[in-house]
This record gives C-alpha cells, sequence and structure tokens, in this order.
C-alpha cells in the first residue's frame, strides 16, 4: 500500500504562490498515477491536476490550467503542484491521490484513486 503526506500549504495574498509536495511511502511508487484533489460543492472531492507514472503526461482541470503545475520525482517519492497566480476561490484543503488504473481517462475521476492523503490548506485572502 502507499501511505501519503502532503505538506506546503499555508495562507497567502492573491496572486501569490504556494508549492505543494506530497511524500509517499512504499516501495512501488513510481509506478502509480498521481493526483490533486479539492473539495467542491456537491462533491467530496474534484479533480484539480493529475501525472502519470512516468510524469511525461499532465493533465489539469480548466480553472487552474495556465497557474498550476503538477510534477513528480520518483526518485524522491513526492509529487508536487506549483500554483502560482493563486485566487481567493483556490482557498481549499488539497488532498493527493494515488491509483494504478491503465487507462488515462481515469485520471481525472476520484473513483479511480485508491490512496488518499489527509490534507493540507491552502487559504489565500483578497
Amino acid at each position: 500500500q502507499v501511505q501519503l503526506i502532503e505538506s506546503g500549504g499555508g495562507l497567502v495574498q492573491a496572486g501569490g504562490s504556494l508549492r505543494l509536495s506530497c511524500l509517499a511511502s512504499g516501495r512501488t511508487f513510481s509506478t502509480y498515477h498521481m493526483g490533486w484533489f479539492r473539495p467542491a460543492p456537491g462533491k467530496e472531492r474534484e479533480f484539480v491536476a493529475a501525472v502519470t507514472w512516468s510524469g511525461t503526461n499532465t493533465y489539469y482541470t480548466a480553472s487552474v490550467k495556465g497557474r498550476f503545475t503538477i510534477s513528480r520525482d520518483n526518485a524522491k517519492n513526492t509529487v508536487y503542484l506549483q500554483m502560482n497566480s493563486l485566487k481567493p476561490e483556490d482557498t481549499a484543503v488539497y488532498y493527493c491521490a494515488a491509483q494504478d488504473s491503465r487507462l488515462l481517462r481515469a485520471l481525472i475521476r476520484e473513483s479511480s484513486y485508491i490512496y488518499w492523503g489527509q490534507g493540507t490548506q491552502v487559504t489565500v485572502s483578497s
């Protein structure tokens, strides 16, 4: 199994930046696709960004495209979410997650992820 621990959240002003980190324990981290999620009305969590196990393919929800960048360092068992030009509406608890589906379309589906971190709080002030 994979244990995920997020860090890097905090309080920033609108337009500022944060970099979230998700450290994974487990010997098979590099075989998992990784994603970032945040709560949304009517859903437990909504998709924010994802990266395939190889790191060569990334996906973003439209509202963060061009502002957020997901990346991973398999040697460090860590996935990152660089968040720039933050907006108050980005305020949320951000969760990292892992899944082993072979379907690329599964990367944006909350139900595809089987391992979850406990979240890190991001607060963006006006």
